[in-house]
Formats: structure tokens, sequence, C-alpha cells
């Protein structure tokens, strides 16, 4: 239980923050995350150190307006979900939104942390094919059902 108590963000995955979000790539899954300004500011504060009613009281300072611990509770759900956490030995119970929007109050809901992902492509499934009757090199390249015939997409 040590590890809900104290969440720690891996430190393994590739970050970038554009204006008030923030961007995470996991290198070991291929998928990209979005975090919201929410979600991202409590994603930072996930040091192995602080607990998330320390994380919700700094939240607070930090967003200037009450920020309350089911609102870290549901981040760090979403952040475990999308394993951006270093994943806890026992498992934890997650709080599901419903749940959460209970205990927050609708006036709270833009508050709420959101974590979006995407897988990132294979270079195979990234790799456009050429149409019909334009240039190629092999059959390869050419859609299917076509093939590449006097350098054409036939």
């Amino acid at each position: 239980m040590k590890e809900r108590q104290f969440p720690r963000a891996r430190v393994d995955c590739l970050s970038r923050e554009f204006s008030n979000e923030v961007l995470v790539y996991d290198l070991q899954r291929d998928v990209g995350h979005c975090l919201n300004s929410t979600a991202a500011a409590a994603w930072k504060l996930c040091d192995g150190n602080s607990s998330p009613p320390q994380i919700a009281r700094t939240l607070s300072r930090q967003l200037s307006t009450r920020v309350d611990e089911a609102v870290v509770l549901l981040a760090l759900d979403q952040l475990a979900a999308a394993h951006l956490l270093v994943e806890p030995e026992v498992p934890v119970e997650r709080l599901s939104r419903r749940v959460a929007l209970r205990r927050i109050g609708i006036a709270a809901a833009v508050a709420l942390p959101l974590v979006t992902s995407i897988v990132a492509p294979t270079p195979a499934q990234a790799a456009s094919c050429v149409p019909f009757n334009q240039l190629c090199a092999n059959s390869g390249q050419c859609c299917p059902p076509l093939l590449c015939v006097l350098n054409r997409c036939i």
C-alpha cells in the first residue's frame, strides 16, 4: 500500500511541456500520453515522497484554487492506468470517474485530470502506399492489390 500512499512517476519516459499540457512518450510501450494541466501537475509531484493529501495541498497552492484529494486520487488512477507511475507490487483499488464526480461535485468538473493516450504506429503502419499509375521501385510500395510493373503501380 506504500506505493499508493507515495506515488512515483516513471523516469524512463520522455516528456515535453506545451503551454499548460505535458506530452509523455512511453518508450517501452510506444504510447504517447497527453496530460491536461491538472494531470500534468499531479504527475510532476509524484516523487515517491509525497502522499495524495500532500499532492492536493501543493496543487491547491500551484493552481490557486482548492483541489480536493479525490481529484488527486483520480489523477493517480489515470496515470497508473496509463502506466506512467511505477507499478505497485500490490494492486490498488481504482476510483471510478463517476465516484470521483460524486465526491468532488459538479462545480469542480473543469479541474478534473485527463490523460489521453495514443499508440504510435510501427514504421510499416506509418508508411503510405503508392497509388495507381505512379512511380515505384518495387511492388511493396504499391497500394494493394497493385503491382509495380515497369516502375509504375498497376
